[in-house]
C-alpha cells in the first residue's frame, strides 16, 4: 500500500493531466453533436479493423472445425444432387437442360468477426459490406442452416440481425407439409427458438425438419432452420407453438454465405406499391 501511494504521489501531475484530458473529451463529445458523430464514425471503423484482426488471429485455431463443416456440407450437397438426378431419371428426363437449374440467388462469402449469444438482442458483424455487393435485407446462412438477415452495411462490414434476436421474425414451414409459421427467439438457450402461429390442423412429428418457407425475397424455400423438439398449445388455443432446435451452432459460427437474390428490389418495390 505504501509503494502504491508513493507511486501515485510521484506521478500525480501526469495522473491529473490524464483525468482532465478525459473529462475535456467527454464534455466535448457530450455537448457537440458534430464532434460526437465524427467520433462514433471513427470508433466504428477502428472497432471493425480491431475485430477483423482479432478474428484473424483466432481463426487459425478454428480451421479444424471449419474443415469438418465443409466436409459435412459437401456430403449434403452430393446427397441432394443424387436425389435430384434420381427424380429426373424417374420422370424420364435426362437431358442436359433438365440438369441446369440456375437458382435466382447468388452467394457472397463472408466471415464472422464479432458475435454475441447471451443478449436478448444479439448481433453479428461480417467482414463484407457494400463494396462486396452486400445490401440490407439479404439473407445469411451458415454451413448448417439459417443465420439471420443483414440489418445495416458499411463499405467494408455488415451488421446481421440473427435468429437469436427478439426482433427476428422468419417465415418457416414444416418440410414436406406446407404448413408454415413464424420463427421467434425469446432469449435464453441459444440452441432453441419457437415456431409460432402454426395451424391446429397441421400435421407434424417430433424430429421433423423445419425450413424457410420462401414467402419473402430474403430466403429461398428449403433452407434448413432446425428440427421440432417439442410442441405446446398457443395461448389463443387456435395454433401450436413448436420448440425448434436450431441447426446452426451460433457458438461456433465462422464462415457464412450472404444470399443476394436476382430481382429482389423489383419484388420489394411491387409489394410496397400494393400497400
Amino acid at each position: 500500500m505504501k509503494h502504491l501511494l508513493e507511486f501515485l504521489w510521484r506521478f500525480r501531475h501526469w495522473l491529473l493531466f490524464i483525468v482532465l484530458e478525459a473529462l475535456s473529451l467527454a464534455l466535448l463529445l457530450h455537448f457537440n453533436s458534430y464532434q460526437r458523430s465524427v467520433w462514433l464514425s471513427s470508433a466504428g471503423r477502428v472497432a471493425g479493423i480491431v475485430y477483423e484482426w482479432a478474428d484473424g488471429v483466432t481463426s487459425y485455431f478454428r480451421l479444424k472445425g471449419v474443415n469438418e463443416d465443409l466436409s459435412r456440407r459437401n456430403a449434403w450437397l452430393e446427397e441432394r444432387v443424387s436425389v435430384l438426378e434420381r427424380h429426373l431419371r424417374e420422370a424420364g428426363d435426362t437431358s442436359a437442360a433438365a440438369l441446369q437449374l440456375p437458382p435466382p440467388y447468388q452467394t457472397i462469402r463472408a466471415r464472422v468477426i464479432k458475435n454475441s449469444l447471451n443478449l436478448v438482442d444479439n448481433y453479428i458483424t461480417l467482414d463484407r459490406g457494400e463494396a462486396a455487393g452486400v445490401r440490407p435485407d439479404m439473407g445469411v446462412a451458415g454451413t448448417d442452416g439459417v443465420v439471420g438477415i443483414v440489418y445495416k452495411v458499411s463499405p467494408r462490414y455488415a451488421l446481421v440481425l440473427p435468429v437469436l434476436n427478439s426482433r427476428s421474425n422468419l417465415s418457416c414451414m414444416i418440410q414436406g407439409s406446407g404448413y408454415f409459421g413464424y420463427l421467434r427467439w425469446e432469449g435464453g438457450d441459444p440452441r432453441y427458438a419457437w415456431l409460432e402461429d402454426l395451424p391446429r390442423h397441421a400435421e407434424f412429428e417430433l424430429g421433423d425438419t423445419v425450413v424457410t418457407s420462401g414467402y419473402s425475397a430474403v430466403f429461398p424455400q428449403g433452407v434448413t432452420v432446425g428440427t421440432v423438439d417439442d410442441a405446446v398449445d398457443a395461448d389463443d388455443g387456435l395454433s401450436y407453438r413448436l420448440k425448434i432446435r436450431l441447426a446452426t451452432d451460433f457458438g461456433r459460427l465462422d464462415a457464412v454465405r450472404i444470399l443476394a437474390r436476382t430481382g429482389r428490389e423489383e419484388q420489394k418495390h411491387l409489394e410496397e406499391e400494393g400497400l
